[in-house]
């Protein structure tokens, strides 16, 4: 059984002049060339490319989206070329209004890169940072920024390292269970609105929907009002973010519907095109649902290990049927 928690997204785009504002500092950006670009010029995937062939003017197969990475390897390439070509070089990867092209290292370029680049409107940035450790800052920053993102009505709680996402309709007690689960001394990562981001490869993060961390790690409950889980409880009663593995999805218990009993038979949640396990837990008066958790917390972390309880009890049962007549060792014993 599968359930889609929300819609498609749609794919997220930033400018280059947004990259460049925000990691000017921290990666020592310079301007060189397409200043009238920065904010025409959008980067829509995190994946970067190296122009090689493209400067050797092979364009068959080019790739315009990505950001172009310039190091030693393709300066000393072009350097080895006369002016005419060095010229033609990068004109021609420029022509094809990459999104950017980022020099790497420092390295000192030809004026034909800035003139071309005023010209076309191609951003070109420098920065002094070796090329592979950027490529990899570069990455990780921009998979971060273009992540898939959804916002999905619920709590997300870390209980014994696994992130619960407690989900169900409104009133049914979500915020109630993970203010016990916090008080149990589990941590809190949202309560109401939960933020999630598809990061790599298939892995859900989750964080506080809130526009300020002064405004994250509040919860609502009905009666009492706003209570500030970081005042009340200490700063280990809270996470930032956290990965989330599981869906608790909280339903009103009705006489005659059927629950899951054995656990044999696993039912999934499909979040951003992820699936995760999810865990369908009918709700009645006096029932311990932060307890409840805890147990899924724990069962999913033998899973994990490669151990399944009601398939094991389920095997088990099955090899103890099939068994006549009953082991003498268990009749004939007096004790």
């Amino acid at each position: 059984m599968a359930s889609v928690a929300n819609a498609t997204p749609l794919p997220k785009k930033i400018t280059v002049g947004t990259l460049f504002d925000e990691k000017k500092q921290e990666w020592q950006l310079e301007l060189i060339a397409g200043q009238s670009g920065l904010e025409n010029h959008y980067i829509v995937t995190p994946d970067i490319n190296r122009p090689g062939l493209a400067l050797a003017r092979f364009t068959e197969v080019f790739l315009p989206e990505r950001i172009q990475i310039i190091g030693s390897t393709e300066l000393s390439y072009l350097n080895t070329l006369s002016l005419s070509d060095y010229t033609n070089s990068v004109r021609t990867l420029l022509e094809l209004n990459p999104a950017a092209v980022v020099i790497t290292k420092g390295l000192e370029l030809n004026a034909t890169w800035v003139s071309e680049g005023n010209r076309l409107a191609v951003p070109i940035i420098r920065t002094p940072l070796d090329t592979t450790p950027f490529i990899h800052l570069l990455t990780s920053f921009l998979d971060y920024r273009l992540a898939p993102e959804t916002h999905i009505h619920g709590d997300l709680v870390d209980v014994f390292g696994v992130g619960l996402l407690i989900t169900g309709e409104s009133g049914i007690g979500k915020s109630e269970c993970a203010l016990d689960l916090v008080d149990r001394g589990h941590r809190l990562v949202a309560d109401d609105l939960v933020r999630v981001l598809r990061r790599g490869n298939g892995i859900l993060m989750g964080y506080s929907a809130a526009k300020s961390p002064a405004l994250a790690h509040h919860i609502e409950v009905r009666g009492v009002g706003i209570v500030d889980v970081y005042s009340l409880y200490g700063v280990r009663a809270i996470r930032v973010q956290k990965r989330i593995e599981v869906e608790v999805r909280l339903v009103p218990w009705q006489s005659g519907v059927e629950c899951e009993r054995a656990g044999i038979e696993e039912q999934f949640s499909e979040i951003l095109g992820v699936k995760i396990p999810l865990v369908t837990i009918p709700v009645v008066p006096g029932k311990n649902l932060a307890l409840v958790n805890e147990v899924i917390a724990k069962n999913h972390i033998l899973k994990v290990f490669g151990y399944y309880p009601a398939r094991h009890f389920n095997d088990e049962l099955m090899r103890l049927m099939s068994k006549s007549p009953i082991d003498p060792y268990i009749t004939e014993d007096q004790e």
